[in-house]
This record gives C-alpha cells, structure tokens and sequence, in this order.
C-alpha cells in the first residue's frame, strides 16, 4: 500500500491555521493543516496523531522529556495488569516521582471500575500534614 506524503504545517504557522479553523471538527482541522496522506486507491487518511504530536511540540511540550526511563532500559507506561495472585504493581518509577517513601500508608476507595488511592497524612492538595496540623483541622 503505497501513500503519498504532504507537508504538514508546524510550529507558529500550525498554531495560527488551528486558530483560523477553531470552528471545523478536528480531522478536518488536521487534514486542512496538512496532516494526511493519500493511498494509491486515492483514499485520504488523516494522521491525528502526528497532528495532535506537532500540536503540542509548537506549543512547547516535550513529547520525551529527559530522565523518563526506569534504569533498566524501558520507558514507564502508565498501564499496569493484574498478576496471577490478584496484586497489581505500580512501580518505582512512579513510587520516586511522586516522593513515596517505604511505610507510606494509602486509603483505599473503590469505585466502579477505577481504585482512588489518598495518601494517609495528606491534605486533598497531595501536601503532607503534621499530626498537630490534622488535630488543629478537626477542633
């Protein structure tokens, strides 16, 4: 399957044709800014998710910040499944990026078809409480 390739708009100028188009749905607005290709049976596919990439980089975005690999050579996801025992692993990539310390204790709060975890000790800002603090919040 043979495709011909366009020359998509980037940068100030993409921002500005977004702007311009803000009324058209958005796989016109990125066929209008060039995100397309065409196959030899003269289809038109649009390629939204290098728009939605050139978006954010004209924005200033980076789409690989520096430092995301764990030290074993992989990118962290944020998918996760469920082991054979029944326990799901976060990781420690996300344990030191949040700050999380062995003993952190968390709530458990079920929801249908997704788990909230609250640290115990935090404020719903994710700052942590001194005890004083939390007995001068319940006075």
């Amino acid at each position: 399957m043979s495709e011909t390739a366009t020359s998509p708009l980037t940068g100030k100028a993409l921002l500005q044709k977004i702007k311009e188009l803000s009324h058209l749905p958005r796989r016109e607005t990125a066929k209008r800014c060039g995100y397309y290709t065409t196959t030899r049976n003269n289809q038109t596919r649009v390629n939204l998710t290098d728009f939605y990439d050139a978006v954010l980089a004209a924005r200033g975005i980076p789409l690989s910040p520096e430092g995301t690999k764990d030290g074993r050579g992989r990118e962290p996801t944020y998918r996760v499944s469920v082991h054979k025992n029944g326990q799901i692993v976060i990781g420690s990539t996300y344990t030191h990026a949040m700050g999380l310390k062995p003993g952190d204790e968390f709530e458990i709060k079920l929801g249908y078809k997704h788990i909230h975890l609250i640290q115990v000790g935090a404020d719903k800002n994710g700052s942590d409480l001194d005890d004083d603090e939390l007995l001068e919040d319940e006075e």
